[in-house]
């Protein structure tokens, strides 16, 4: 039997090379976007920052014994990721969207329907399923967080990291947080928490994509 996170990796492959390869994606991360679409990409990332810790926090008030691992790993993450979606609205508040604005913005369908299956998941599925959304979005983060970033610097001419705070900084962080998932999804062994890790991060690239692509 594969070490989990090698299984996880062949079984999820598709659906990542489905955002690494669609068209949209391609474009941002080689050229940048407009000011009005990276506004409208960061105000979608909010809603989806701000509801990472409460889907956490769902999935682990219900994690057995059996994954206790699991839920000491989601405290420590929690607490590591705390506020982080205050550095999104810097980075809006950066590109001419106040703090009020992106309050009271109403997230979009597939924002909607990420978050939802992220809860719904947690609740019903399997509380392990968290960690496919964490490993689909800090793939995304680790990988492209980084030529996004700077494509974004150029094509908006932003100084510094003042702007993609957010983008550049989690480029760089999850890659530390990819090592210390993997670790901890080796640990995982029964295929009712391995399936539902499997599915939750083909429907969190799903929908991820689908969000990158609506803006």
């Amino acid at each position: 039997m594969l070490p989990f996170f090698a299984d996880l990796v062949t079984r999820t492959d598709e659906a990542r090379r489905e955002f690494e390869t669609n068209p949209v994606v391609l474009e941002a991360v080689a050229n940048g976007m407009s000011v009005e679409r990276y506004r409208k990409l960061l105000l979608e990332l909010y809603h989806v920052v701000w509801h990472f810790n409460p889907v956490c926090a769902a999935a682990a008030s219900r994690v057995p014994d059996s994954h206790r691992q699991v839920r000491y790993f989601l405290y420590e993450h929690m607490q590591e990721e705390s506020g982080h979606e205050e550095w999104v609205m810097n980075d809006l508040e950066a590109v001419g969207v106040a703090h009020a604005a992106t309050r009271a913005h109403a997230a979009g369908t597939h924002t909607l329907a990420l978050n939802g299956y992220n809860y719904w998941s947690a609740d019903r599925r399997h509380p392990c399923s968290v960690l496919g959304m964490m490993y689909a979005l800090e793939v995304i983060a680790s990988v492209y967080g980084g030529p996004f970033s700077s494509a974004i610097r150029e094509s908006l001419l932003l100084e510094g990291d003042r702007g993609v705070s957010f983008i550049s900084s989690h480029a760089t962080m999850d890659t530390e947080h990819m090592a210390e998932l993997r670790i901890l999804l080796n640990t995982i062994t029964d295929d009712e928490a391995r399936d539902a890790i499997a599915e939750s991060t083909l429907v969190n690239f799903h929908h991820f994509t689908r969000l990158f692509e609506s803006v």
